[in-house]
């Protein structure tokens, strides 16, 4: 027997060797002497055995003695009594089990056993023995758990529990990475995770069977291991996980979460999916994977929320009503049903929402009648009213007539223009409201009447395609006159916005092309053709504005103001592409010009917009960093490089909390470092990062910086003001707008600002959105981000465009107002009324049981609104709902065993 050795491994243990030796002798005497010496080294600073445990610490050390023995019959019995002692020993949460530790200190000695054995059985089921022991083994860099569970051919894993499955899980990762660093053969590695999965969808480890087969690079196997009981847990932490992943593995994990929901027949959760990907095919497929129609219905409209365009074979009425759901024709008749159950149907005149008399001075200054306040109060009358077709300015008869003959030049494009945004979704009755405006004399009315049409059809699709024949006939694209042909422009490009549709190729892309054309007209188009092939990366688009870029002809009209929207074409074609923007920036970097560099920017931050990615964030704060040299021409594009860098970290931290936290820490030290440039793009990216979300925290440091010695800053940061709390009514952000209409009554740009920013925060009387995000935060809606940075790129510069003349710009946020309803109908799209539980959302990813989805609930009957965070859940199960989350319009199907429940 090899008892010499024993000290060694006791002495490796502890480092005590006297004691060890003293340790020895008593077990020499006796085995039922008590170990007194023994305690004191095996267990930390004296602590003594109980009698129970000496017994099995004794027994313990009696049987890695037999396996020393030359009698190669004592060796079965003996490793299979060590593992019976391991499996049947319990302990708490923060111990190790103890037949464990007592066998620690003999774990060298029973590995260089395993080395001398002859293969066998008894060889392997050491091994197993083994593997369990490594878990405790002080070296991790060693991997003795993963080592010796190759070396066996035993298969009863589940045996030792889920501590040793999720510790094994743990090596076959790092191993795995190993392995590819030495460009070594991982076969082996596969076949034993493939082994553990199993286990851990049946002990309601899900995460850790996603994880493990994320560490292994091959998600897309764990479909053929879910069920019917795990499958909802698996694809929810799978989608979860999608924005902490990086380009193509968030693709990968979302086409393997898809095709699992399409194999357990939720299509609506499956479509979603392929909205998020933007796979027209995919999103086809699904429509066609059922033939009932109640959830054909529900998929619309998850379709029509996000503004794709689909064109579905209509053959009888059941295709027109589904045909009705993709096109949001009812959306308007919707949202008026929500304002009488709210009862805000009233129309609210601009003073209602200054309260004047409540400003603490200057109030008297600020009611005089000017061209100006009176352009400011059509367009808080255009927000406050938006979507409910009355107001008491505008769609008025009589004496006084509409409020656009006390505007004047540009004012009254954009007060003709704010009609649009009042009667919005009301495709029929608006046309007729807005038609006699464009038989008016003045070419402004008519050119607010062009960009009305445009307005009014955002966000629904007409049959007869109203805006196309409007916008393309001699009223509009052809007309002579530069307002009329940016108005009708603009219109295509928000009426057709993510609609991809061909045939405006034709009509747009000659005039990007045309050098003889004004900056500003060859601009328009290419933001126009952006808006409505947000996303595609469409060759013909792209090549055409690439193509002007670089044209010499072309240059010196690139130092206009209005080229930054050129590029800003360019750019929201690649939105959300990722990689595919890479063909794009290397062509730019071959242009000698200061506006392809501004140009890359921006592109590079639409591709990756609302991911999260890091790398990219760290990209843009070093360009941040950079200094400017002060070479004048250099100098505008460089600036410009910069403001988008600023705007970017927030277009692409959007989409996720943490991210979000941490790019409002990064706004702080710009605020504080960065130049005047990056300062005034500071607030602006502030409002970018949570509009319609009226968080405390940025909205107080946006009131400081509303008082900034740069007035640019103080400008933006009160726009800002208003993004942030866009429909939400805030009382706080409300008070503060107007101590600020008091501070800036003699300075009337920054009034103008106040007021733009106090009927952003009333918009649809505190019904609407501008966040870009829905179905339940899941989904990033290109045509709404891309309206909302179209905006504050146009702030960026605001005393170049909002402020001066090209006000109308802002209406470019109607792509991104939608209503924050939540509407129930039944199969037959008929308004029903539940009692629904709408409370705080409650993060549920990879919880154990089944935990509250919401907190902090009131029950409320249906149509009821729904704010930022919030979540809706039915009272009760006599009705099922169709779509995965209650947001939005949502069938509600009877639950066929109701009847038997009550």
């Amino acid at each position: 027997m090899a008892k010499d050795d024993r000290p060694t491994a006791a002495d490796k243990g502890k480092g005590k060797a006297d004691d060890v030796r003293e340790l020895n002798g008593d077990k020499k005497d006796s085995k039922d002497k008590p170990l007194v010496n023994g305690k004191k080294d095996e267990e930390p600073q004296g602590e003594e055995l109980s009698e129970e445990d000496q017994q099995l610490k004794n027994e313990l050390e009696m049987l890695v003695e037999r396996l020393q023995e030359p009698d190669t019959s004592l060796y079965k019995p003996a490793v299979d009594a060590i593992k019976t002692f391991i499996k049947t020993s319990t302990s708490s949460m923060t111990a190790v089990p103890k037949p464990l530790k007592f066998l620690r200190p003999h774990y060298d000695e029973l590995a260089a056993l395993h080395g001398q054995w002859p293969a066998g059985d008894d060889k392997d089921s050491l091994a197993d023995m083994l593997s369990v022991l490594g878990m405790t083994y002080g070296d991790e860099e060693k991997l003795e758990t993963l080592k010796y569970r190759l070396l066996t051919k035993s298969d009863d894993l589940g045996s030792w529990g889920h501590e040793y499955i999720r510790h094994l899980a743990l090596e076959i990762g790092q191993e795995y990475q190993n392995r590819l660093t030495d460009d070594k053969e991982v076969q082996d590695l596969i076949d034993l995770s493939l082994s553990l999965v199993p286990y851990f969808l049946r002990h309601n480890a899900e995460a850790d069977a996603v994880d493990l087969l994320s560490e292994l690079e091959m998600i897309e196997e764990i479909p053929k291991f879910v069920d019917e009981n795990t499958y909802a847990r698996v694809s929810l932490y799978m989608v979860s996980m999608v924005n902490l992943l990086t380009y193509p593995e968030d693709h990968q994990f979302l086409r393997t979460a898809h095709d699992i929901y399409l194999k357990y027949n939720k299509l609506t959760q499956a479509i979603v999916i392929a909205i998020r990907l933007n796979d027209l095919d995919l999103i086809k497929s699904d429509f066609n994977a059922t033939t009932d129609k109640a959830i054909k219905k529900q998929m619309a409209f998850l379709v029509a929320q996000q503004q794709i365009w689909l064109d579905l074979p209509i053959e009888d009425e059941d295709d027109e009503q589904l045909a009705e759901c993709l096109n949001n024709t009812q959306l308007h008749n919707h949202f008026k049903a929500l304002g009488k159950e709210l009862n805000i149907l009233d129309p609210k005149l601009p003073e209602d929402i200054y309260k004047s008399h409540l400003e603490s001075r200057g109030a008297g200054l600020t009611n005089v009648d000017s061209a100006r306040q009176n352009l400011s109060s059509a367009f808080v009358n255009a927000f406050t009213n938006a979507g409910f077709s009355n107001d008491k300015m505008m769609l008025v008869e009589g004496d006084k007539g509409p409020w656009v003959w006390k505007t004047k030049d540009d004012g009254m494009l954009s007060t003709t223009a704010s009609m649009g945004m009042l009667l919005q979704w009301n495709v029929d009755d608006g046309l007729d409201k807005i038609d006699k405006f464009t038989y008016a004399e003045e070419t402004q009315i008519k050119a607010g009447a062009a960009l009305a049409i445009g307005i009014l059809n955002s966000g629904v699709r007409s049959e007869s395609e109203p805006a196309l024949a409007l916008l393309s006939g001699s009223n509009g694209l052809e007309s002579t006159s530069v307002p009329i042909k940016v108005a009708s422009i603009m219109g295509l490009g928000l009426s057709y916005a993510g609609s991809c549709k061909e045939e405006l190729l034709e009509l747009l892309l000659p005039i990007v092309e045309d050098s003889a054309l004004d900056m500003q007209i060859s601009a328009m188009a290419a933001l126009s053709l952006g808006l409505i092939f947000v996303g595609s990366s469409n060759h013909d688009v792209s090549e055409a504005i690439a193509t002007t870029l670089m044209d010499e002809e072309r240059q010196k009209h690139l130092k206009s103001k209005w080229s930054r929207f050129m590029a800003l074409g360019l750019a929201l074609l690649y939105f959300g592409r990722q990689e595919d923007v890479d063909v794009i920036l290397d062509i730019l970097k071959v242009i000698d010009h200061p506006m392809a560099k501004a140009t890359s920017v921006l592109a590079s931050v639409c591709a990756w917009a609302g991911t999260g990615t890091v790398l990219k964030m760290q990209e843009l704060l070093h360009i941040c960093n950079e200094q400017i040299e002060d070479d004048n021409e250099e100098k505008k594009g460089d600036e410009l490089v910069q403001s988008y860098a600023v705007l970017g970290l927030s277009l692409i931290a959007m989409g996720e909390d943490i991210g979000q936290d941490m790019v409002l820490r990064q706004f702080g030290h710009l605020m504080h470092y960065g130049a005047a440039n990056i300062r005034k793009a500071v607030p602006l990216a502030m409002g970018l990062v949570s509009p319609s979300n009226p968080q405390m925290k940025v909205y107080d440091t946006l009131s400081r910086y509303s008082h900034d010695n740069d007035n640019d800053v103080a400008i933006n940061s009160i726009f800002a003001m208003g993004l942030l709390g866009a429909g939400t009514n805030n009382a706080r952000l409300a008070q503060l707008l107007r101590q600020l209409a008091s501070y800036y009554h003699r300075d009337q740009n920054s009034l103008f600002m106040v007021r733009i920013a106090q009927g952003l925060l009333h918009m649809g009387k505190g019904s609407l959105s501008v966040s870009p995000f829905h179905t339940d935060r899941q989904v990033l809606s290109r045509v709404a981000a891309a309206g909302l940075l179209t905006v504050l790129v146009a702030m960026i510069d605001a005393k170049d465009f909002i402020l001066a003349d090209s006000h109308y710009l802002l209406y470019f946020l109607v792509t991104a107002m939608h209503p924050r309803f939540l509407v129930t109908l039944d199969e037959d799209l008929k308004p029903l009324t539940v009692n629904v539980r709408v409370g705080q959302a409650v993060d549920v990813v990879a919880q154990a049981g089944r935990p509250k989805t919401i907190t902090g609930w009131q029950t409320q009957s249906t149509p009821v609104l729904l704010s930022y965070g919030e979540r809706a859940e039915l009272e009760d199960e006599e009705y099922i709902s169709l779509s995965s989350t209650l947001e939005g319009l949502v069938i509600l199907r009877k639950n066929p065993e109701w009847e038997n429940t009550s």
